[in-house]
């Protein structure tokens, strides 16, 4: 089966899960994980998943790259744009973005050997990653509800 062309520039869809926790003290943790080859601090993410929902693939992503389980949103808790490195050239991704409220983390998953995890303050992973809008994503996530 032959690949649907794309129009050169347009950008190719992946999809990410925002793993978060509550702390007892009612503030927010995020989870990052390092890209396998430039070791940057990203979430997990990946393309969508033939047979699965995005949400369902954004799941599947963080279980294999952080080794964790909880519950994701169904929707979109945001969304990003920034320049994918392949082997010769970039591609420009969007990513849509699903929180993953955290349950556990296992003692071992598929990348562990390949990729570091680990929580953060939403402001310092927000500071963490490279990709401006997901730093921007991140903020306004982790911005307390008015009220």
């Amino acid at each position: 089966m032959k690949k649907a062309k794309r129009t050169p520039g347009e950008a190719r869809l992946q999809i990410a899960a925002m793993p978060i926790r509550r702390m007892e003290d009612g503030s927010t943790e995020i989870m990052l994980v390092t890209s396998r080859t430039t070791q940057r601090w990203i979430v997990p993410k990946g393309w969508p998943i033939k047979g699965l929902k995005n949400h369902e693939a954004a799941a599947r992503e963080a279980f294999e790259e952080a080794g964790v389980i909880g519950k994701i949103s169904t929707k979109p808790a945001g969304r990003y744009i920034y320049w994918k490195r392949m082997r010769d050239h970039f591609v420009l991704c969007t990513v849509k973005l699903y929180l993953l409220e955290v349950e556990r983390q296992l003692e071992s998953w598929a990348e562990q050997g390949q990729r570091s995890s680990r929580w953060f303050k939403p402001e310092d992973a927000a500071d963490l990653v490279d990709e401006p809008e997901l730093s921007t994503a991140i903020r306004k996530l982790a911005a307390p509800v008015p009220g």
